[in-house]
């Protein structure tokens, strides 16, 4: 029996300090994107078709995610059939081992699923540390995880922000404009300036907050997109 290729949804998790961004980079450039390792652990499965992997959601330099994901095609010989999904999930983590990513759950989905066209919705969070003198105070297990902010008492704040996109660094630019409300170097007046001119150059680059403090934190699609056991899915 030949069997066709098995699309997959994966939800991954990464540390993203060592990498250039989820997206895949040139084989020249010396920092990988994330995509890089996921391609090359799906290679190591051995599949007859070509790998490539189609990620959700773009993270950049630095930013974190406790949740993104992707969909893959994989083909097996054909005499095996279609990889079950928690065999999926432990294989890819076994190639994975040596890196700060992890895929902690997988759907077998239709063939024509597209993990970025067909999510709902994605919600990111930003973390601020607060009250630090110095940014030696920072708890080692908080270094590159926050925004380390100067006050009198330390203590952490989270933003979330939940929408189907987002427009490039609106996250980090809407946390900096806060934070610079907060602190007395940018006025209300001069938000609603910056939000009528309707132009992303017009925001000031010093205001944005750094990569380090970002996480994605979920991605979410329909139920009945990821109940494929309802389906013909062959």
């Amino acid at each position: 029996m030949q069997y066709s290729a098995a699309r997959y949804l994966i939800f991954f998790q990464y540390a993203g300090t060592k990498y250039s961004g989820v997206m895949k980079t040139p084989a020249d450039q010396a920092v990988e994107g994330v995509q890089n390792h996921l391609e090359s652990a799906v290679r190591k499965l051995k599949p007859v078709n070509e790998v490539s992997v189609s990620i959700s959601s773009r993270t950049d330099t630095g930013v974190h995610a406790l949740c993104n994901s992707a969909h893959v095609d994989i083909q097996r010989r054909a005499d095996k059939p279609p990889l079950q999904e928690q065999t999926l999930v432990e294989a890819l983590n076994f190639h994975l081992k040596a890196e700060p990513i992890r895929i902690t759950r997988a759907y077998r989905v239709h063939s024509d699923f597209h993990a970025r066209y067909q999510a709902i919705s994605r919600t990111y969070v930003y973390r601020l540390a607060l009250g630090l003198r110095h940014h030696t105070e920072m708890p080692v297990t908080e270094r590159d995880l926050c925004w380390a902010l100067r006050d009198t008492d330390i203590q952490f704040w989270e933003l979330a922000f939940k929408s189907r996109s987002f427009l490039y660094r609106q996250v980090r630019r809407m946390t900096g404009a806060l934070v610079a409300v907060g602190q007395g170097r940018l006025s209300v007046s001069q938000i609603q300036e910056l939000l009528e001119a309707r132009d992303s150059l017009a925001f000031p680059n010093n205001l944005t907050a750094p990569a380090h403090g970002l996480f994605l934190t979920n991605v979410q699609y329909r139920d009945a997109d990821l109940a494929w056991l309802n389906r013909d899915i062959i």
